[in-house]
């Protein structure tokens, strides 16, 4: 069983139908070989797709300069060896306190070398007491990190999951000795770049006969996979927002869209990790509502090869991208019930060209705009490229 594919079918063959769910687990993050865990790069012009990070540096410095904003006076606040009041876990210090940046999901590290860089060029004095956590459960992809990563170290650390995130003897993130000792919160910010859209969704049908939801399951048929109701499913209870009875009544037969438990799950983890500062996220995107609108009868779930779209989602396992918008009524609302509120939920172009407007003015201390910044700035703005697609939800505790 060298490949994805084989992994799956002989999980089918022991067990029957599995969820879609499940395929996309295996088929993206098999540790053996699944898409991601690919020696080549899957980002960029010789990968598989574009992000905000293959643009250029320009995305992790607007980064960098909203964080400083955010972080400035943190570590101040929890200097001369008194416990801040809004962080009741900081340990007592005689020196200015280290503030945390958590990445998950930082893929081969390109986005937090350019927001460490700018860090230290233009903020010196908020660079020293950076400590840059990633949560990374995979080892290939944390060697690659370290590799771009290694002139920072040791002020990166990494952790496999959130719950693992303490602050080490020497202020970095670092794993806890026990599993018995409780992790504490983080004080600063909590991000991830196209991380919810890649976690594993349920695809779900609407049977309008019976006016029931039921679940998509995949089956092996020979060489290949196909689509299956998985029985003995109750999916309406996963359903992560109510649908009006006056929509169920207009629903086609056969509509199909999905559902994210794990993108919700990630983000109450992370919202219970966050003790002060702010949890945002970048990622395709829409609101409940528009899961429902006429043309996505088929869902948004869809796969990426060498840049192109591809409707063959069960095809061509371990080797394409598999991804879904996120529901971001659902992730706001999961944050809210875990206690953060929000202070933006809007496009990339919005939000990236609010920062960069502020980094426009003489004493920003941004550093120069060249001609290579104004042309990423319009793919990373611009409505047909990367600017409304995007979305980004901010919230803070």
């Amino acid at each position: 069983m060298n490949t994805a594919a084989d992994k799956i079918r002989a999980e089918i063959a022991g067990r029957g139908a599995i969820s879609f769910a499940r395929f996309m687990e295996l088929a993206l993050y098999c540790p053996d070989c699944g898409f991601y865990e690919k020696e080549n790069d899957t980002i960029g012009r010789r990968g598989d797709f574009y992000t905000s990070v293959s643009v250029g540096p320009l995305f992790g410095e607007l980064l960098a300069f909203q964080f400083a904003e955010w972080l400035a006076g943190f570590g101040a606040s929890l200097s001369g060896g008194q416990r801040a009041k809004n962080c009741p876990k900081a340990e007592l210090r005689t020196e200015l306190h280290p503030v945390q940046i958590v990445e998950a999901g930082a893929h081969d590290g390109r986005l937090a070398k350019d927001i460490l860089n700018w860090l230290r060029w233009h903020r010196p004095a908020l660079f020293g007491q950076i400590e840059y956590g990633i949560v990374e459960p995979s080892a290939r992809r944390q060697e690659r990190q370290r590799e771009t990563l290694g002139e920072f170290a040791p002020r990166v650390r990494w952790v496999a999951d959130l719950g693992s995130l303490r602050r080490g003897s020497n202020g970095a993130v670092s794993p806890p000795p026990s599993a018995l000792r409780p992790p504490p919160s983080v004080c600063g910010i909590i991000f991830g770049n196209e991380l919810l859209d890649a976690l594993p969704v349920q695809r779900m049908g609407w049977d309008a006969r019976r006016r029931e939801w039921f679940e998509w399951g995949v089956i092996a048929e020979k060489q290949r996979f196909v689509w299956a109701r998985l029985a003995n499913a109750n999916p309406v209870s996963r359903f992560p927002f109510p649908v009006p009875p006056e929509v169920l009544a207009v629903l086609p037969d056969g509509f199909t869209t999905e559902v994210c438990p794990a993108a919700e799950s990630w983000w109450r983890a992370a919202a219970g990790r966050l003790e002060r500062g702010r949890l945002l996220t970048f990622d395709y995107g829409l609101n409940a509502e528009e899961f429902l609108s006429p043309q996505r009868d088929g869902g948004t779930l869809r796969a990426y090869h060498r840049h192109r779209f591809s409707a063959d989602v069960l095809g061509n396992v371990g080797e394409q991208d598999l991804t879904a918008h996120v529901n971001f009524s659902a992730i706001q609302a999961a944050g809210e019930a875990a206690g953060l509120r929000t202070e933006r939920l809007e496009t990339q172009a919005r939000f990236l060209t609010d920062i960069a407007r502020r980094a426009w003015d003489e004493g920003s201390g941004f550093g120069p705009w060249t001609p290579a910044h104004t042309r990423q700035f319009q793919t990373l703005t611009h409505p047909e490229h990367l600017g409304r697609p995007f979305r980004v939800l901010v919230q803070a505790k």
